[in-house]
């Protein structure tokens, strides 16, 4: 082999569970420039080139330590072609062969976000404390607007409810861990309020007392950071003992050391230092070295520690610690290029609504005080432009248990912080409807400011001081009605007189290429609905706890959502990631037409994984002049199989012989089946969630399934109408069948005679 042959590049197929080589001529481009990912090398200290070719030449970025980057220039409309090599920093010349060429395109209408090098990016920074949310020269500003005027940006609501109070708490003992060092969710819940309030503790307390010059506040503050700089990192509140209680410490240690600096000797502040940094590099050598997310993006709780802890940990030790620089630049270019694995570019979250709400709490967490230090501004992003979209039409203020994934609101209303995320995407955007969103849970659901799955996360107080100190005020318009599909994560969501929770429709559908993996559920081709402010078809069961027996069984489970079961079983949703995200759906069409809305979803791939002799298992939706809605199943296998038809609700259903009807507080529905093809179905009810532990839902609400069952057959076409209703404006739908021709067509009328059909192929012609 010549000399100046170098070693061919290492480049894998990339698999369901990776990064993707990107951008491909198919990635759906949004920003320019295009943000370029690829399969990292085996060696971990490996440093790359990236060489882009198009019509305004060649453009060859070098020395990235990294296997994602965001380029600091826009690229002219056109075609582009790019590749990768190895670096040789020694010798500043390729170290490999180049790889694949890609191909992209650029237009333009792309959102322009270009990201400063590492070399510019921290060039004129202030070294000074406190960086974090105010610099010295905006604190100075701040003090003196709240000396003119205490209720600025609502600073004494803040200081008297969420300073005040922690004078006279007792400092925060190290916590005892669990009995025996086995997990028990009551241990894990209430040590992670403490953790949470040691937060609260530390920075409000500097923060209190730095804007007001109180002494004898800073020194609380200090007595609080002391206490915790002195707690074992290795120990029970370490990462590895339980991550959700570290990161609470961790940052209460970064707020601490960046607003108290200047209040703590030497000694004091390497002690803290110390502390923090070993904190961090825990949490950083988790991310990078195991997790691994820059390979393996799909690790909630990694990827949301970035936010929480990497970003502002790295910018309170910046020029203080060896490693905070690469820290944060990991971050930047993280949050910049990656960001989010569970998003779309439509601004959807695979993994549902409620881990939207914590992953985007954290996230603007981490944008505001980016923004602030550094000037970066992800919120240019045009998925930050667009994600209020997400919770906006799956989880409408007045619903509950009307949309999917994990949910720590056991039933309750959206949780207040769902409301917070919107006004601060409203800020952003100055997207009214984001502002309606907030003004809705703040008039519907006050007084759960306190509740675990707000305050064990949020005060938000401080909150409403950092929203009303840095961004506007907009003014609420009512959201747009209609069909909104985000289309790479695979949900697809209608909503009907949202601004009018009496006449307030929601039908919320879901067949995602993520399946089951992470917070996610097997619940491809399944639905949600409520209507007239009462939740009907429901998620059931309650998120007690990750891998609960409740969650293990029953919610992750297909048998607990409005889908359907074959030879009783459903789609996997156990442990491996692999297998998870295999068992996946799609959404094949979701269109607004004339008289209806239509959305197909195809499940087949998540039945197969537990069923491998199905075929074809698709739905399809119709939502018919927003009255009713006609769902029809269709299941092709290699041998006969039974066919589950399920539906959950928050109450007993009365039953027929090919028909049901639950009814609840302020609304009902009834269904009829319309027509199967493999015959008559049994109609059965169960109240309760077979093979749960009775512990995990002990004192709450317990719910009932109808599970029709259809005969074993190659072959099943079920139609079913579904009829939402008002108490007081009960509505019938009526419905027969023409069969004289070669299809089954089914007609649809209601009381004004307008007519609907759907037209299923008989088994000669489909």
């Amino acid at each position: 082999m010549p000399r100046d042959t170098l070693p061919v590049l290492d480049e894998p197929k990339a698999g369901r569970l990776t990064i993707q080589y990107g951008p491909t001529a198919d990635t759906k481009l949004v920003e320019n420039p295009p943000r370029f990912t690829w399969i990292p090398v085996i060696e971990e200290e490996a440093r790359y080139v990236l060489r882009i070719k198009g019509p305004d030449g060649e453009r060859v970025y070098d020395d990235i330590p990294l296997n994602f980057f965001t380029p600091p220039d826009v690229l002219a409309p056109g075609e582009y072609g790019w590749s990768y090599a190895t670096w040789d920093a020694e010798d500043a010349k390729p170290a490999s062969g180049w790889s694949t060429t890609r191909k992209f395109v650029i237009n333009d209408e792309l959102t322009e976000t270009p990201l400063p090098s590492r070399v510019d990016r921290l060039a004129k920074l202030d070294d000074g404390h406190p960086r974090l949310w105010m610099t010295q020269e905006r604190l100075a500003a701040f003090k003196s607007a709240v000396k003119a005027d205490p209720d600025h940006c609502t600073w004494s609501t803040f200081f008297e409810k969420s300073a005040l109070p922690w004078m006279d708490r007792d400092v925060m003992a190290e916590p005892a861990g669990y009995p025996n060092h086995k997990r028990v969710a009551s241990v894990w819940r209430q040590t992670y309020i403490d953790c949470q309030e040691l937060l609260y503790a530390i920075r409000h307390l500097a923060i209190g007392g730095k804007v007001t010059d109180d002494a004898e506040m800073l020194g609380r503050a200090k007595d609080w950071l002391l206490a915790a700089a002195s707690w074992a990192p290795d120990g029970v509140t370490s990462r590895a003992y339980t991550d959700e209680w570290a990161f609470r410490v961790n940052l209460a240690l970064a707020w601490g050391y960046d607003w108290l600096h200047d209040q703590l000797n030497d000694e004091e502040r390497e002690a803290v230092r110390v502390a923090l940094l070993a904190r961090t590099r825990e949490t950083a050598d988790h991310i990078i070295q195991n997790a691994r997310i820059q390979l393996f993006p799909f690790d909630s709780h990694a990827v949301r520690a970035v936010s929480a802890v990497l970003l502002p940990s790295a910018i309170a030790l910046l020029g203080e610690a060896e490693e905070a620089e690469d820290w944060l630049h990991y971050a930047i270019e993280f949050l910049s290029t990656v960001y989010s694995p569970w998003g779309d570019s439509d601004g959807g979250w695979a993994e549902g609504p409620h881990y939207w709400m914590t992953g985007m709490a954290y996230l603007i967490d981490a944008a505001n005080l980016l923004k602030s230090y550094t000037g970066i501004d992800l919120y240019q992003r045009p998925f930050f432009q667009k994600t209020g979209d997400f919770p906006l039409y799956t989880k409408a203020p007045d619903t509950r248990r009307a949309t999917f994934g994990d949910d720590s609101t056991m039933g309750d209303l959206p949780a207040v912080k769902i409301g917070f995320n919107l006004r601060q995407f409203a800020g952003v955007t100055g997207n009214g409807a984001y502002q309606w969103y907030y003004d809705e849970i703040k008039r519907t659901n006050p007084g759960t400011e306190m509740e675990f799955y707000n305050w064990g996360w949020w005060d938000f107080n401080f909150d409403e001081l950092t929203y009303r100190t840095d961004f506007p005020e907009v003014e609420a318009t009512a959201p747009k009605d209609g069909l909104r599909w985000f289309g790479e994560v695979g949900w697809v969501a209608i909503q009907q007189d949202m601004s009018s929770p009496e006449d307030h429709i929601q039908f919320v559908f879901k067949s995602s290429p993520f399946g089951s993996v992470s917070h996610s559920h097997g619940d491809q081709n399944a639905f949600c609905l409520s209507a007239y402010g009462e939740d009907l078809a429901i998620q059931s069961g309650h998120y007690v706890a990750f891998n609960s027996s409740m969650h293990r069984l029953w919610r992750r489970q297909t048998r607990s959502k409005n889908a359907v079961l074959i030879n009783g079983k459903g789609q996997y949703a156990e442990n491996d990631k692999a297998k998870a995200m295999a068992a996946t759906g799609k959404i094949v069409a979701a269109e607004e037409r004339e008289d209806h809305i239509f959305i197909h979803g195809d499940a087949t791939a998540a039945y197969q994984s537990l069923a491998p002799e199905v075929t074809r298992v698709e739905r399809e939706i119709y939502f018919v002049r927003g009255s009713y809605f006609v769902i029809v199943d269709k299941v092709d296998a290699d041998e006969p199989v039974t066919l589950d038809w399920l539906l959950h609700a928050n109450t007993p259903f009365e039953l027929g012989k090919t028909s049901f009807r639950n009814t609840g507080e302020k609304a009902g529905f009834y269904g009829q089946v319309v027509w199967s093809e493999a015959g008559k179905p049994e109609i059965t009810q169960e109240t309760g969630f077979p093979d749960v532990d009775p512990i995990d839902y002990d004192g709450l609400p317990v719910s009932t399934f109808l599970s029709a069952r259809y005969p074993a057959a190659n072959r099943h076409r079920v139609a079913t109408l579904l009829v939402p209703y008002k108490l007081d404006a009960p509505k019938r739908i009526f419905n027969f069948m023409d069969d004289q021709g070669y299809d089954a067509d089914l007609y649809f009328t209601d009381a004004e005679e307008n007519t609907f059909k759907v037209v299923l192929k008989k088994l000669a012609n489909s």
